[in-house]
């Protein structure tokens, strides 16, 4: 079968292009081949497809107002991306469109180019674009749904992008277009990492029969489990107000006798870095910035556990899947998807969200018993072998595409 994967990264720039790649990898190790369709970037890979990308878009990027007025018009209709993916269409005739994020750089007019062809329509949701403007549900760091039932003008009363007014208001105005025509109705299947996403499109109005659960997936034989491990746990992630890294310096002042490892950067590090000094956490907290390759690997794989904070809905993490792949239980908050990846009592544990007591009590009950690292580990990797491993989401995905030729 020929896959056009579509996604405006063509580089590893979150845990939506690791899922991204490792599907490609899958599908191609099964027969199938895969059409790439993205956006140019000079951190892309290498694609045989590249001369049909778009242009490169950064809407951070300060520009001149003819050109602000351009990436306006692209965020609802991109002209570009229309004519491109259909000229890719007709050169490789393929059967079947898997769409990841295409929202604003790409835009839907690619849904309107791939229906006209008669391409069936796959979409992975590794967020909430459909629903929400700001494709998070997260405003001020308190959760949001204001906009629910259409009334999305409340995006531009909360300057929920980027606390813009203006910015806010675009993303109004490309909801309300695409509601008025119905643009996401034209994707045949929607697949959901997580329960959570799948119950979130549906009470929003989208058709039950066409949302799909499908959780992400790691090739386990990559991973090595580790129960061994040093006297520290650790959060990694990005460093932003969603993730509740405050609430974790909150809860450290509750915990002795092992340290916090924080690993991540932007766009908090500095006022992190300020809190942990003004709060004297200097000797159990080390805040560590960006580590990767083997040094991240090394610093996982010595970790007591990991604790993922989060304060708003996260979908199917892949940081949560990597510790379980490694044999190391995680501590969550009980938001989003989070509590249908960690079995509390058997993989991991769960604490009430933005609750600083409840955290601590937890990573406390963690690190004090020896016997539940050990056993909520081997439990955790079991699960990702079961539930999250390889070959059940190729059966997943192969059966979802031969349903609509």
């Amino acid at each position: 079968m020929k896959i056009l994967m579509v996604n405006k990264y063509f580089h590893i720039k979150g845990g939506s292009e690791t899922y991204i790649f490792s599907l490609k990898e899958l599908l191609e190790a099964n027969g199938h081949e895969i059409v790439e369709f993205s956006m140019h970037d000079p951190q892309n890979l290498a694609s045989l497809y590249a001369d049909y990308f778009v242009s490169n878009i950064d809407y951070n990027q300060s520009v001149g107002v003819l050109k602000k007025l351009r990436y306006a018009a692209n965020i609802i209709y991109s002209r570009e991306a229309y004519a491109k993916i259909s000229q890719l269409i007709d050169l490789v005739k393929p059967d079947v469109a898997h769409l990841h994020l295409f929202q604003h750089q790409l835009s839907p007019s690619i849904l309107y180019a791939l229906k006209k062809k008669g391409i069936p329509i796959v979409y992975t949701a590794h967020d909430l674009k459909c629903l929400c403007a700001n494709y998070k549900m997260l405003v001020n760091n308190r959760v949001c749904e204001d906009c629910k039932d259409g009334q999305h003008y409340n995006c531009w009363k909360n300057r929920c992008v980027k606390n813009s007014r203006l910015k806010s208001a675009l993303n109004v105005i490309e909801m309300y277009v695409h509601e008025y025509f119905q643009s996401y109705q034209l994707i045949d299947v929607i697949i959901t990492p997580s329960m959570f996403f799948r119950n979130k499109f549906i009470e929003y109005g989208f058709a039950a029969n066409k949302i799909v659960y499908l959780p992400n997936f790691l090739d386990a034989g990559k991973f090595t489990p580790v129960y061994e491990y040093d006297n520290y746990f650790i959060y990694l992630g990005r460093l932003s107000e969603e993730k509740g890294v405050f609430t974790l310096l909150q809860a450290m002042h509750q915990v002795e006798g092992i340290q916090l490892y924080i690993i991540g950067t932007w766009p908090l590090e500095e006022p992190i870095a300020q809190k942990i000094k003004g709060q004297g956490l200097e000797a159990r907290v080390k805040l560590l910035g960006y580590r990767s390759g083997g040094e991240l690997d090394q610093l996982k794989a010595q970790a007591m556990f990991s604790v993922m904070p989060s304060e708003g809905y996260e979908n199917a993490p892949y940081s949560l899947l990597e510790m379980m792949a490694i044999g190391k239980p995680v501590i969550g908050s009980n938001i989003g998807g989070i509590p249908e990846m960690i079995e509390a009592g058997n993989t991991g544990l769960l604490f009430n969200t933005k609750d600083a007591d409840d955290l601590a009590a937890q990573i406390n009950l963690m690190k004090n018993n020896p016997e539940l690292v050990w056993k909520y580990g081997h439990n955790a990797r079991d699960k990702l072998l079961a539930e999250y491993n390889s070959p059940g989401h190729y059966d997943g995905v192969e059966k979802i595409y031969k349903s609509l030729k």
